[in-house]
């Protein structure tokens, strides 16, 4: 039976920046998928600008930018038609230049980076679909599966990472997952060609049943995104409820005009969901194996990439160890809990506003005069602003009273005039 240093399941983002940074160790490293690439993922297709920090780690982010990606300078951000702001990115420096983030369609970029993973000393081995995993006294120590021919496979590992998303293995054989139930929400999303609008936004509308997110992708193609109660009803048909939805708002009318969906459209259901830490030893979770909020704040890229860099020194300190209890794996879910505990708890506090059309409205409009609170908002979202800033009594105070203070509101050419505090990633 093969034998690795670390197994990897999965070949999205997570599973590949993981086998990146553990390549770059020298450690003997396999990533296992169980699709054949190119393949496509329900996404927003935004990537914040913290990713590049991580994307110039992994010697991604040359490749990424040879193929001419759209950069985004802020985002346009409008609730129920009836108030919108607008924020830029701040200065990338004091030598200049704009902090932007990255529009890459999922398909595309997925495979770019396990593109990248074949060029390296990692074993990819695409069509394998682990099935189940392999224990020693109680601890997980490899995994076992098929190939595409049906032929079974063990293969060992001091330690296995599950990256393998909402679906993993981890989820189903340890019973890890639990549901949001009746509070879920389902995503609807699908390419357009033929949309004229500003290319260097994303933009987000809040409106009944639900929000929409849209960003370029270039060329007059866009990626629409409609996140809406699970319980909405879509009796017409998928496809029919999701143009529908989406162009029942005046705004997203607008943009759209003369566009057409140009695919059919794709579902994730079960949109936010929390996951137990394994308590078995020998196995990490990376990505959206460890649990997934409202994609509202973002954004779901960047926190598999941080996932799994976090995973990453957690397991080179392991192997020095040779310590893959439970106990010395859970330092990982105590670090990923305090990076992401703040961001999380600002996405469920989001969810209660933008669901709450009058105090949503009010507190766009405040966004809309105070450029500072703005700026740290948008911040936040692009993952370069601690959350601590605006998960805060004082940041919530600014915003719930500042709404009748005045000012005027930004448009797409301003930039917001605060520097926030750009967070130090760790090595």
């Amino acid at each position: 039976m093969k034998s690795y240093d670390v197994i990897i399941i999965g070949g999205g983002p997570a599973g590949t920046s993981a086998a990146l940074l553990l390549a770059k160790k020298g450690y003997q490293v396999a990533l296992l998928e169980q699709a054949r690439f190119p393949r496509d993922k329900v996404c927003g297709e935004f990537i914040s600008p913290a990713a590049d920090a991580i994307f110039s780690e992994l010697g991604v982010l040359e490749a990424i930018e040879s193929l001419d990606p759209l950069r985004l300078k802020g985002v346009v951000v409008s609730a129920y038609e009836q108030s919108v702001f607008h924020a830029d990115y701040p200065p990338a420096s004091e030598a200049g230049g704009q902090m932007s983030s990255l529009s890459v369609e999922r398909m595309v970029l997925d495979h770019l980076m396990l593109d990248q993973v074949r060029q390296s000393p990692v074993e990819v081995k695409e069509g394998f679909k682990v099935t189940d995993f392999l224990f020693d006294n109680g601890q997980v120590c490899g995994v076992s599966g098929r190939d595409e021919s049906k032929t079974e496979f063990q293969l060992k590992a001091r330690i296995v990472v599950d990256a393998g998303g909402r679906n993993s293995i981890s989820l189903r054989r340890l019973n890890l997952k639990s549901d949001s139930g009746r509070n879920g929400k389902i995503a609807f999303a699908a390419h357009w060609e033929g949309v004229r609008l500003p290319a260097s936004y994303c933009f987000m509308h809040i409106s009944r049943p639900g929000y929409t997110g849209i960003a370029p992708t270039g060329e007059g193609r866009v990626n629409v995104v409609l996140v809406v109660d699970r319980k909405c009803p879509s009796a017409t048909g998928v496809d029919a409820f999701y143009r529908q939805t989406v162009l029942g708002n005046s705004l997203r009318r607008e943009m759209l005009c003369g566009g057409e969906p140009v695919e059919k459209v794709r579902t994730v259901d079960s949109l936010s969901y929390s996951v137990r830490p394994p308590q078995c030893g020998g196995l990490l979770l990376v990505g959206d194996a460890t649990g997934f909020v409202d994609p509202f704040t973002g954004e779901g890229i960047y926190l598999s990439l941080r996932s799994s860099q976090l995973a990453a020194g957690m397991i080179v300190r392991a192997l020095d160890a040779s310590d893959f209890s439970a106990d010395w794996l859970a330092n990982y879910d105590r670090l990923r809990r305090q990076e992401f505990y703040k961001k999380i708890l600002l996405s469920k506090i989001l969810q209660r506003l933008i669901y709450t059309p009058p105090l949503c409205i009010r507190v766009v409009k405040t966004l809309a005069k105070r450029r500072e609170l703005a700026a740290l908002l948008v911040g936040v979202i692009g993952d370069y602003v601690p959350a601590g800033q605006v998960v805060s009594f004082g940041y919530l105070m600014r915003l719930l009273s500042g709404w009748s203070s005045g000012g005027n509101a930004p448009s797409p050419s301003d930039s917001v005039v605060s520097q926030p505090r750009v967070s130090r990633l760790e090595n």
